[in-house]
């Protein structure tokens, strides 16, 4: 039986479970609630009225943040030629096209958080989805990792673009700052994707679609979102710039 901790019972005592906040409320008290040493991440949490057993139904994609992720994105891209150059030039952590794929099939090397890869060079990287499927690594055309236009994607990742997609039960997890950040910049990260996944709506999904919203720090409670006021307003964000970090 597990006991909560003095600091986890501070951190419930400021949240009312049962209710719903409007995300101007969740994201100051997510701030508030955080009480690690770290800077926590924040994340949100959407679950879906889909069903993810059904391909037509899986929600995925990648969402630019317009006030950035506050973390460092590590991003290996497998091109060769001016590509690969061009992913240098960018800012890419590492890049290579068979050296690297047998970098990753011989030594597991692993050591990024993204892989981008151009069209050409699919049919060699393909020999490591069983390798990169299962960490969420494989380049997909869907999520923008697969381009000719390497440079452009390696910028937008390092900047704060993030893939998601929604796990076996429908739920979506997306990073959205940290605690450290101001209201106004989880808010509007916050909002971009909200925006996003509504975009996103598969045609064949019926019924409610955004069944609940939720906000957490890396090591706080859960905080609930009214799904009916979610959406965020340009005053919205006016007033919670005004708050301080």
């Amino acid at each position: 039986m597990t006991t909560n901790t003095k600091a986890r019972k501070a951190q419930d005592a400021l949240i009312e479970h049962d209710k719903l906040y409007s995300p101007t409320e969740a994201v100051p008290l997510v701030k508030k609630v955080a009480r690690a040493k770290f800077d926590e991440s924040v994340e949100l949490s959407v679950r879906l009225g889909v069903d993810p057993r059904k391909a037509d139904q899986i929600v995925r994609g990648t969402v630019g943040l317009p006030a950035g992720t506050g973390r460092t994105v590590r991003v290996a891209v497998f091109a060769a030629g001016d590509a690969a150059a061009a992913a240098r030039d960018a800012g890419a952590d590492v890049v290579g096209s068979d050296d690297l794929v047998a970098r990753i099939e011989k030594e597991g090397f692993l050591d990024f958080d993204i892989a981008i890869a151009t069209p050409d060079l699919m049919g060699q990287v393909g020999r490591l989805g069983k390798v990169l499927g299962p960490r969420g690594l494989m380049p997909n055309p869907k999520t923008g990792t697969v381009t000719t236009d390497v440079a452009r994607a390696v910028s937008e990742f390092k900047a704060g673009r993030v893939e998601y997609r929604t796990d076996k039960v429908g739920i979506v997890h997306l990073p959205i700052g940290k605690v450290s950040f101001p209201p106004a910049d989880l808010a509007r990260n916050f909002r971009a994707a909200i925006e996003e996944l509504q975009r996103a709506k598969p045609a064949s999904a019926k019924g409610r679609y955004l069944r609940s919203v939720s906000i957490c720090s890396t090591m706080g409670p859960s905080i609930k979102i009214d799904t009916n006021h979610i959406r965020l307003t340009d005053e919205d964000l006016a007033l919670l710039g005004e708050q301080t970090a």
